[in-house]
């Protein structure tokens, strides 16, 4: 988090906060003040700290967004306020799984929503240890810990339908048309990924489980983690019923990332990207049928979100480079 100064008191939202939010986490009857601190988002999210009594909540703004209509900000909010409380109405309250709980929105004030703030350890940091400081036990622990969150969550929400393929497609040749648009890939190069994706699209085992809900975005800043295998999940704004794999795939590909970059091997990931697919599957009767399944799918999802890493322009061409390498690679 980065120190951004004081909210001032003139301020529309210091008066939300004062009166309708403060009152829900037991502060009330004082004059607050509060310490505002940015956090690195793909929304304007921000931490706002009480300083006498210390409390923190958060706040993010789905308004204020280059090429976002108002009516499409307030969607936004709308449904991360209602998939957090479907995650909370569905059990997720309290040890070890927790999904924060929502205080209010309001779309008069940029489209804000106001969540509690939870205190707890990002994935990422795990895996920077595990690497830098040879922390390999604790890394190992915690992906034990997400990987019983994410099949529990899966396992509870699971539906009736087949998943369909054709929308994990749609979302591929976005990302395809992002690279191309940045300049960060050629015409010819993408058109590669576009084979490779249609050898994907054709194979009769990727259509074969049923839809569950998924996190949607898995990265390692938006699981926190207390301690033993206490798992709390936050910025669930694109989650969605899909193939479990988008979620476990998701977290494999982000694991190889962090080993490319941190300790530049990615062979050196693959004992921890084994243990959390093996994890994932102990909470299926036929432990081993599950797991053939699901790594015969997890390439497609991880090469995926290798180029979604590679949009990002804060990482350098070199590395860049490496990404899209290792992504085709991977989707061959």
């Amino acid at each position: 988090m980065k120190y951004l100064g004081h909210l001032p008191k003139q301020d529309p939202l210091y008066g939300y906060l004062r009166c309708d939010i403060l009152p829900q986490v037991g502060v009330s009857g004082i004059s607050p003040e509060f310490q505002v601190f940015g956090m690195q988002a793909s929304n304007r999210v921000y931490v706002y700290e009480e300083l006498s009594s210390r409390t923190r909540i958060v706040g993010k703004f789905f308004d204020g967004i280059i090429d976002r209509s108002h009516e499409t900000a307030c969607h936004h909010m709308e449904r991360e306020l209602n998939n957090l409380n479907y995650l909370r109405d569905i059990g997720f309250t309290g040890y070890p799984y927790y999904i924060s709980r929502p205080l209010g929105c309001n779309a008069g004030l940029d489209c804000v929503l106001i969540e509690e703030f939870c205190y707890g350890t990002p994935l990422d940091t795990f895996i920077v240890k595990a690497i830098r400081e040879g922390a390999r036990e604790a890394l190992f622990e915690k992906l034990t810990a997400l990987a019983w969150f994410l099949a529990i969550l899966h396992n509870r929400t699971a539906t009736g339908d087949r998943v369909d393929v054709n929308r994990d497609c749609s979302y591929f040749d976005r990302i395809m048309d992002q690279l191309k648009y940045r300049g960060y890939i050629s015409w010819d190069e993408a058109e590669d990924f576009h084979r490779l994706k249609e050898q994907w699209r054709a194979k009769e085992f990727m259509w074969e489980d049923n839809q569950v809900l998924v996190h949607g975005d898995v990265t390692p800043s938006n699981i926190l983690f207390g301690d033993g295998p206490w798992v709390m999940a936050i910025d669930v704004e694109r989650m969605k019923t899909a193939d479990r794999v988008l979620d476990v795939g998701r977290v494999a590909g982000e694991t190889k990332h962090f080993f490319m970059q941190y300790a530049g091997d990615k062979w050196l990931a693959e004992p921890y990207i084994g243990h959390f697919l093996w994890e994932y599957t102990s909470h299926f009767p036929d432990r081993e049928s599950v797991f053939r399944s699901i790594t015969r799918r997890v390439p497609f999802h991880m090469g995926m979100t290798l180029l979604r890493i590679a949009r990002n322009s804060w990482i350098t061409n070199h590395y860049r480079r490496q990404l899209l390498d290792e992504a085709r690679t991977t989707l061959r």
